[in-house]
């Protein structure tokens, strides 16, 4: 990770090149990436489409990650920490419009400090949410307004953090009476994990695992 920059110029170009241009049409990570043979996904759940933003904040000299943790009071995955977006409704015109929206209701964040520059892979959870995850560049100057009822803080991670592999850590917990395996980020008092630190590892392998 040393030979990385992670600054504005060095992001646009590797993204441009590795991100996926549309919305991707079908699954390629899952909550079951690290446990092929517990298949903790039932393949009888209805698909509950969802976009999430992956916002990257252009500061200097590096880029950060906005990520939020989610209130202890909400019915499904209540205190985790996760990047804003829920499911995409029927007048969303598509994911990313989803994804904008979503960010402004979550967090305040006005699309106008929001570039979108293409996607990560979709991801499905074990709750049967299928995501698209919009991978975007947000200018500092913004102003935040967390949803009361949803998030409970906002905070930035360093984006060289994220994606140096010393950090990708492999936890388990027992489920169902069995192990089962997920990515997690530790940072500070935070701790990143499931599906969000699924799409961090799409990140990087995307924009900075070595080929």
């Amino acid at each position: 990770m040393n030979d990385f920059k992670f600054d504005e110029a060095e992001f646009r170009q590797r993204a441009a090149t590795r991100l996926l241009a549309s919305a991707p049409d079908k699954v390629g990570r899952s909550d079951d990436d690290l446990n092929p043979d517990l298949r903790l996904i039932d393949p009888e759940l209805p698909i509950r489409a969802a976009a999430v933003l992956v916002p990257i904040v252009l500061h200097e000299p590096e880029l950060t990650v906005l990520l939020t943790q989610r209130t202890d009071s909400l019915a499904s995955h209540a205190g985790q920490v996760a990047f804003p977006g829920g499911k995409i409704d029927e007048g969303d015109k598509d994911a990313l419009a989803a994804a904008l929206r979503e960010a402004r209701e979550e967090t305040g964040l006005d699309e106008n400090y929001i570039e979108p520059l293409g996607f990560l892979d979709a991801y499905r959870t074990r709750t049967s949410f299928e995501i698209v995850p919009v991978v975007a560049l947000v200018r500092p100057g913004f102003v935040l307004s967390p949803h009361e009822q949803e998030v409970a803080a906002i905070f930035e991670v360093p984006l060289r953090f994220l994606m140096s592999g010393e950090n990708h850590l492999r936890h388990s917990r027992q489920w169902q009476g069995k192990e089962r395996y997920f990515y997690a980020m530790p940072y500070g008092e935070r701790y990143i994990w499931g599906a969000t630190a699924g799409m961090i590892m799409n990140l990087y392998d995307r924009l900075y695992r070595a080929p």
